[in-house]
């Protein structure tokens, strides 16, 4: 199993579940507290190349983490906030899936898990940029899985707002978290490894029927109106 990003947050939480019965390789800009039984690879998605010899021939589980929270009204956005949030969150996968494609293939089956957000189905206001960079993922890895089914099976995880590092700011108090959890049918907000949990599932043998699908880890954000 690779894991680009994988040192902390949501990646973290997957490596620690993963770790138990597969070889996980983390390939990420800090090490963190991975656990040592884990292979770690420095690498920065936005500005390296990855290092394919500190990877094994095959590669059967594949998961891209890094991302981007800019939450700002659109008339306030310039267009370099837009290139900024499609490069982190669509390009540089692109670029690091290419260069892995032929380790995904040899492997007998592989699972590639990506990441979009729950405001790419549902509207909500302040989320062009990153519902944009986001949307093309959707959309990608759609394609992907039908370019290359049967061999390697390709979903995505679209979470609501989940209480991880990348989204400290907008959760970094008490009444800030409140505030969000009211917002879902659920009443609370996601965790890493609630999120983690529908990876590892993915990855795994037991969803061996399940491609090209779109799964609303949201505390029911994306089809439940109860606060009317």
């Amino acid at each position: 199993m690779v894991l680009i990003g994988g040192s902390y947050g949501i990646g973290y939480a997957l490596s620690e579940l993963l770790k138990r019965e597969h070889n996980v390789y983390v390939a990420s800009r800090t090490i963190s507290n991975l656990d040592a039984s884990i292979h770690h690879i420095p690498f920065d998605a936005h500005t390296q190349e990855i290092n394919l010899e500190m990877l094994p021939n095959t590669i059967d589980g594949f998961v891209f983490l890094p991302g981007s929270i800019n939450l700002r009204p659109f008339k306030g956005l310039k267009i370099e906030t837009f290139e900024e949030d499609l490069k982190v969150n669509f390009i540089d996968m692109v670029k690091v899936l290419q260069s892995l494609l032929p380790k995904i293939t040899a492997a007998q089956q592989a699972s590639i898990v990506l990441f979009s957000t729950v405001a790419v189905g549902t509207g909500m206001p302040f989320h062009t940029s990153v519902a944009a960079a986001k949307g093309a993922i959707e959309g990608f890895a759609k394609a992907l899985a039908a370019e290359y089914a049967p061999k390697v099976r390709v979903n995505v995880i679209a979470p609501s707002l989940t209480d991880t590092p990348l989204a400290d700011k907008f959760l970094n108090n008490d009444v800030k978290k409140e505030k969000a959890a009211e917002r879902h049918p659920l009443k609370k907000i996601g965790t890493a490894k609630d999120i983690a949990e529908m990876a590892a599932f993915l990855l795994s043998d037991k969803s061996s029927w399940i491609t090209g699908q779109v799964f609303h880890v949201d505390g029911g954000m994306s089809t439940l109106s109860v606060n009317a």
